[in-house]
């Protein structure tokens, strides 16, 4: 598995292959108005109201035969958890669904950003966090590769400010490996050996 976000700017919509928009519980869609997609407003409501159950937390549609809309539906308030975890649960939809390459635009979190400055970075955090995978021993691996862009205009706001996501996904995947790896392997020695690396990092290990 990896991960690759890209912040692009002034990205060409045609060469957006999977729109994921932030929408409301009815599915209706944040800044719609304020985003060039606003001229197929007509196209994605039929689309939206084509749903005969809307209480899922993804709806997913064809814009045009080489274009997709992704709605991720978020609720009022939502918690720093609970965007992390609409976050993971993306990804376990775009992995289901073999999606391999999404575009966020900016102007469509904005809202959220408002009131919550990091907002794109829990989100983000959540599907880092999903996307890990132990598969350090097995012969045949399915590797799934997601590609990331977060479309802007003028100024990326404030994404990825705060570093702390980066380190966090680094130190809780690095718990994961040791919980995951056999008895056999991660002996006591080999753990402490594993565990004093961290001293590179400046934190204090004593054995």
């Amino acid at each position: 598995m990896s991960i690759k976000i890209s912040p692009k700017k002034n990205l060409n919509e045609k060469n957006i292959k999977n729109y994921v928009l932030f929408s409301d519980e009815d599915f209706k869609i944040s800044q719609l108005s304020n985003l060039s997609l606003n001229k197929y407003s007509t196209i994605i409501s039929k689309s939206i109201k084509s749903f005969n159950q809307k209480e899922g937390t993804f709806l997913s549609f064809n814009l045009n035969p080489d274009q997709k809309i992704i709605l991720v539906k978020l609720d009022k308030n939502l918690s720093a958890s609970e965007i992390e975890k609409r976050g993971a649960e993306l990804y376990t939809f775009l992995k289901k669904n073999n999606i391999f390459e999404i575009t966020f635009i900016l102007n469509n979190a904005k809202e959220h950003i408002n009131k919550n400055k990091f907002f794109l970075d829990e989100f983000l955090h959540g599907v880092n966090l999903k996307s890990y995978e132990f598969n350090k021993y097995k012969t045949k691996k399915k590797n799934f590769n997601l590609e990331i862009s977060i479309s802007y205009k003028n100024k990326l706001l404030n994404f990825n400010n705060n570093k702390r996501f980066t380190s966090l996904v680094h130190g809780i995947n690095f718990t994961k490996d040791l919980v995951s790896e056999p008895g056999n392997i991660l002996h006591p020695d080999e753990y402490a050996k594993r565990i004093t690396q961290l001293r590179k990092l400046g934190l204090k290990v004593t054995v």
